[in-house]
């Protein structure tokens, strides 16, 4: 390794297989075992809005629109794009943002992690926490998105196994007429209705998409990818497992409603399946599988995160291809460091993982999708649009993060009901700075 294009890109020599593993093991995370489970267990068929819907839509958008354009950009990164449509200043703005989205990002599958181990391990939250934090570290330091995609290969198949397993057990200990019968005694009557509560799943839905599209983790995927037709076959192949993996997921909290209908739970459904239902042999493989989907979206968050942080934020103000490979590569690690600490102390504040995802997911949505989008489609600088775009955007998203951390003392709408103001108000600035830039030109 000898430089930061080995060390964030993988020398640009990722196979089909490699692209599909890692970005599968990446997306399928924390959210969707744990909140995708305990959601389709209360309301049922419609959960597969909550991430599956977004995940396959966002993909299958990737695969047929965006993966050529972004393979063929002369630029790294997702930021260098936004200079040459944009300019500096711009630049700068975006990095910042996408730094942040990256770092809420990490602490939202922080918040999983230490949720999810405090009752197996015994530990109060922020131990557990710091624990499986420092777990990621220890490979994550030593080999960057190398390490991110081996180890995401491996969390990806223990995932696959726990999932199916646990379909299969589910399967044979609750039949189907058991299923609806706890549901009409729970008095959902929408448990089998995929379009149930349509608005709010949307707005969720719409929110990841546009998140996800311009995310720089899939981003660096395709970028990663040994060549376009390479990178757009492994994300088809990621939209399959996403479809399936997803819907295991929502299959098994449905069919867990007849095993713990009647009482509440004191822990998320998969931790009383395992504690309580699965055996040891089962619970053990159950374990593993949850802790890497957490571990596979945790890694990559902190590792897009410390690459923002190297390449567009030090790596602009101080030069840093000009300081050698070995001293780009260091600041990587310390980058990587930095930005699993910010996480940290996020995670220790907010401790619900979708609310955690969704603040995570308006940051990109309100702030640069618009003006992301738009690169792609104007070829000529237009700094005003893209500026008002952004300021507008993403400072709604702030004031919203602001407003749920109670920093602030403001009355917003809350996730995911705040998307479409936050989306309105980056349509107006990026239209009404295009005029600016029309007129002044």
């Amino acid at each position: 390794m000898t430089g930061l294009e080995d060390f964030f890109l993988a020398s640009r020599s990722l196979s089909v297989s490699l692209v599909f593993l890692s970005l599968t093991a990446s997306w399928f995370g924390a959210t969707s075992i744990l909140v995708t489970t305990d959601e389709a267990f209360r309301v049922g068929v419609s959960a597969f809005w909550l991430v599956g819907v977004p995940a396959v839509a966002t993909v299958l958008l990737l695969a047929f629109f965006l993966a050529g354009p972004i393979r063929r950009l002369d630029v790294q990164t997702l930021p260098g794009l936004v200079e040459a449509r944009y300019g500096k200043t711009v630049r700068h703005a975006a990095s910042v943002l996408i730094l942040w989205y990256m770092i809420v990002l990490a602490s939202s599958q922080m918040v999983a992690l230490g949720q999810f181990l405090k009752p197996f391990l015994g530990l109060p939250y922020s131990w557990s926490l710091g624990l499986g934090t420092a777990v990621v570290l220890v490979y994550l330091l030593s080999g960057g998105l190398f390490s991110v995609v081996a180890t995401d290969v491996l969390q990806c198949l223990l995932l696959t196994a726990g999932m199916a397993g646990l379909s299969v057990y589910l399967a044979r200990s609750s039949p189907v007429r058991a299923i609806a019968v706890a549901a009409q005694q729970a008095g959902n009557t929408g448990y089998f209705d995929f379009f149930h509560d349509g608005q709010r799943n949307a707005l969720i839905a719409l929110s990841f998409i546009l998140a996800w599209t311009i995310s720089p983790i899939a981003w660096q995927r395709i970028q990663a990818a040994g060549s376009v037709k390479k990178a757009r076959q492994g994300l088809l192949a990621a939209a399959g497992a996403f479809t399936v993996l997803y819907g295991l997921v929502v299959f098994i909290g449905i069919f867990s409603l007849p095993l713990f209908s009647g009482r509440p739970l004191a822990h998320p459904v998969v931790s009383e399946i395992i504690a309580s239902k699965a055996g040891i042999l089962g619970g053990g493989l159950l374990f593993v599988a949850v802790v890497a989907a957490i571990l596979s979206t945790l890694d990559t968050a902190i590792n897009t995160g410390a690459m923002t942080l190297t390449r567009d934020i030090v790596g602009v103000v101080f030069r840093l291809s000009k300081t050698g490979p070995w001293r780009a590569v260091r600041t990587g690690r310390l980058a990587t460091l930095l930005v699993a600490l910010l996480a940290f102390g996020i995670a220790t504040r907010l401790q619900s993982i979708l609310q955690t995802l969704g603040l995570a997911s308006e940051i990109m949505a309100e702030g640069l999708f618009v003006p992301g989008m738009a690169m792609f489609i104007f070829k000529k600088r237009r700094p005003l649009a893209g500026a008002l775009s952004l300021v507008l955007g993403g400072g709604f998203s702030l004031l919203s993060f602001l407003s749920a951390l109670k920093i602030l003392p403001m009355s917003l709408p809350a996730w995911p009901f705040s998307v479409p103001y936050g989306v309105g108000l980056s349509v107006f600035g990026f239209g009404a700075g295009y005029l600016m830039d029309r007129h002044s030109a």
